[in-house]
């Protein structure tokens, strides 16, 4: 079998060599790539040959690509490179893959016209001053050749590994049995759906409540399906770090019985995670890890590939046993494995990794996206650009000379804005063309700055130039998914500033394309209802399919109560304490255990727990408070064991509102106030009626607050059945629970009961 690559991906793989350097120096954008290479084409001859194709063979490897230009009347091949500044900072290890480039491009045109010998150029254009720099060599085609067989040599051999790994993986997948001797209820037809849509290449919302294994019940399917549609990779993306290990756990089961299975499985973790000297910068200079990295990369991949089990502490053991960065061996060895478990951000973000390497490569994907609800909020914040007023007072202050005049007439159309600030909070209908051209004019300038002075850069300059360069890239997509406002505050240092937003609210246009291009996409989670909200807002394709899979629990394992004679609406709340506690006090008497208690907001949990300790201060409480950390998180978590009774007080839509697992005794019951609806502030009433503007069919009071809500009343209520043997109950403190709307939002298996005070 011939196994197909292209001449970068050829020359990438055997011609990278030498030190990992992440110093910030700035390159030409892509506008600017594409400009440049029309402008060192257009100076060429009418005879100038541009964008060549060629091809050609060696015994198993069939190697093309397009060669930027040819000139046939001097018989010279260029590759042409774009940069900004000085050329001499162009680091030598970029220079040696460029003419690995353009030698293979030369050894294919010699071969396809049949030439004893080429010029070759490596054509440097400065996009700032579009001066050229040629460096030149002829070169006859017989050691053309030999180069190129060289290269094809190294290659092939790891080609046809991976052709072998790809065989013996499908084969394995083929006869992969599911790990237990039956699904659990529910599990199988969840199962069933998954292998259709990727059969069919569609793809599915699966709203599915916990306790039925949802994550074996979507890769074991997803995996079965990868033989027979010849699918290339499997990308599983969570929220949070729980549905990685989550993830993991359902992968490892798969495996036992036959630790050599050659599924590749990767844990691909963020950066800040996983470096392990954050007092270095990534280049070889400063960090050892960093310094010929891409010489002790070749081992350190097939080292790590053998083990093909690579959570992130296997992948930490390889990357120092071979002395390279683990980070950035991850991010390699995402291009060889064949399952991928990461967040969701490296699909789904504007510059995501595993999207780019699918598109470059033309992979055929399929992505899992577990607790999909979160996928809204998360995709809103990918799509979102923020400027303060503040910072960028203090950047004016410390900034170069060079940059205060592009600075000062960015601060004067920002200050022109503050003028017409009506309010404290005003949301304007577009974004000003004037500032977003001083904006664009400082990005420039600071990143001719930048290149001039690559090194010692204060953070604040770098921050502000990333953060408008996302700005300036967001205004150019600016339309109805988004909206610009301005929010002022008022500090005593400066006296008033304002904060600039342009905040994303429908990620539909930005995701669509993410899911029209892998062949299949499972989104699960236990709240996923309304279809059609999040089909809306997510940018799914008209035909995803929706199914609520059966639930594994009975009704008689959760009793549900709402409480019929109660209001938590804002206005009512002070009248609420006392009932509310009365109720609390009660349930936890009658059946002593552990419960937790969601309120809406810090300051409507301190008041009625604050009213319970004076009235019951003999039953046990826990709170969870604004800014806990990872340890004090775990600290309340461990708080509720199988011996231990108490109520622990928590936020709705917190980190204890999903995600948590507390089966059994560990949790026994929970008390809801509110619908969760998000606070009646003027973003969310333009969200409001935004939604209405975009989906005329719908209310848009529902998408902007109602569906939001609901979602995490369910979510909290199900940490409480965990299992078929858990029995719980569950407390819905709101006479608005029992309307007909709202009741048919919630789970099906729930049988609802009216509860007076």
């Amino acid at each position: 079998m011939t196994y197909a690559v292209a001449v970068r991906a050829l020359c990438e793989f055997t011609a990278k060599e030498g030190d990992l350097d992440l110093r910030f120096t700035p390159s030409p954008t892509a506008q600017e790539g594409i400009a440049g290479h029309q402008t060192v084409v257009g100076r060429r001859g009418s005879d100038y040959l541009a964008e060549l194709p060629l091809s050609g063979s060696y015994p198993g490897l069939f190697v093309s690509g397009r060669a930027d230009g040819y000139d046939p009347e001097r018989n010279r091949l260029e590759e042409i490179k774009t940069h900004r500044g000085d050329i001499s900072r162009i680091p030598a290890n970029h220079r040696a893959l460029h003419w690995a480039q353009v030698k293979v491009y030369g050894w294919l045109l010699c071969q396809q016209l049949d030439l004893q010998e080429v010029e070759l150029a490596v054509v440097y254009f400065n996009v700032l001053t579009h001066t050229e720099n040629a460096f030149i060599e002829v070169m006859s085609a017989a050691d053309l050749q030999q180069f190129f067989e060289r290269q094809c040599q190294r290659f092939l051999v790891w080609a046809e590994q991976e052709e072998a790994h790809r065989k013996i993986r499908d084969a394995y997948l083929d006869t992969l049995r599911f790990p237990y001797p039956d699904f659990r209820r529910g599990q199988r037809q969840l199962a069933e759906a998954v292998y259709r849509s990727a059969r069919d290449g569609h793809t599915l919302m699966a709203q599915a409540t916990t306790g039925i294994g949802k994550t074996l019940g979507t890769l074991f399917p997803q995996l079965k399906a990868m033989p027979g549609q010849q699918l290339d990779r499997l990308f599983f993306l969570t929220a949070k770090t729980p549905g990685r290990r989550l993830a993991l756990d359902a992968l490892h089961s798969l495996r036992e019985g036959n630790a050599a299975t050659p599924l590749r499985v990767l844990e691909h973790v963020a950066r800040d995670k996983t470096c392990e000297h954050p007092d270095k910068s990534c280049h070889g200079e400063s960090c050892p890890l960093a310094k010929g990295f891409y010489n002790r990369l070749p081992e350190a991949r097939e080292a790590a590939l053998r083990q093909s089990w690579l959570t992130q502490e296997q992948v930490r053991t390889v990357a120092l046993a071979h002395q390279v960065c683990p980070y950035y061996l991850s991010q390699e060895l995402c291009r060889w494995v064949d399952v991928v478990v990461c967040d969701y951000n490296y699909y789904f973000d504007m510059g995501a990794l595993l999207y780019g390497l699918a598109q470059v490569n033309e992979w055929r994907v399929a992505v899992l996206v577990d607790e999909a609800h979160n996928l809204v909020e998360r995709a809103r914040g990918m799509y979102t650009a923020e400027l303060d007023q503040e910072e960028f007072h203090e950047l004016c202050r410390i900034a170069p000379s060079g940059l205060r005049s592009v600075l000062q007439r960015v601060s004067r159309h920002w200050e022109q804005l503050n003028q017409v600030q009506q309010v404290d909070y005003q949301i304007h209908p577009v974004v000003p063309d004037l500032l977003v051209a001083a904006l664009q004019r400082a990005v420039s300038a600071i990143t001719d700055h930048l290149t001039d002075y690559p090194s010692g850069q204060d953070p604040l300059l770098l921050q502000f130039y990333l953060n408008a360069m996302l700005f300036c890239r967001l205004s150019e997509a600016y339309g109805p998914h988004s909206l610009f406002d301005v929010t002022r505050q008022d500090t005593q240092a400066i006296g008033d500033h304002t904060t600039l937003c342009l905040r994303n609210i429908v990620p539909a246009p930005f995701l669509a394309s993410r899911f029209s291009d892998a062949h299949t996409t499972t989104l699960f989670s236990a709240t996923l209802r309304p279809a059609r909200y999040y089909q809306d807002l997510l940018g799914l394709p008209e035909e995803t399919q929706w199914i609520d899979v059966e639930s594994p629990f009975s009704a008689d394992q959760l009793a549900v109560r709402v409480v019929r004679n109660l209001s938590t609406r804002y206005q009512h709340r002070e009248s609420s304490l006392m009932p509310i506690c009365r109720l609390m006090a009660e349930q936890y008497r009658s059946t002593p255990g552990n419960y937790l208690a969601f309120f809406s907001s810090y300051a409507y949990l301190e008041q009625v727990r604050e009213l319970f300790m004076t009235l019951n201060p003999d039953i046990p409480n826990s709170v969870q408070t604004r800014s806990m950390n990872e340890s004090e998180r775990q600290a309340f978590l461990d708080g509720f064991t199988i011996h231990s009774e108490g109520i622990g007080f928590a936020v709705l839509g917190g980190a204890f509102g999903e995600g948590i697992d507390l089966p059994g005794k560990r949790l026994i019951g929970a008390f809801i106030a509110t619908l969760g609806l998000p606070q009646v502030n003027e973003v969310n009433e333009e969200v409001k009626a935004r939604m209405q503007q975009m989906f005329g069919e719908v209310n848009g009071y529902d998408y902007a607050y109602l569906y939001p809500g609901l979602q995490k009343v369910v979510q909290a209520a199900g940490r409480v059945i965990r299992t078929v043997n858990d029995q719980g109950v569950v407390y819905l403190l709101d006479d608005r629970f029992g309307q007909a709307k709202i009741r048919d939002l919630l789970p099906t298996w729930w049988k609802v009961e009216p509860y007076r005070l």
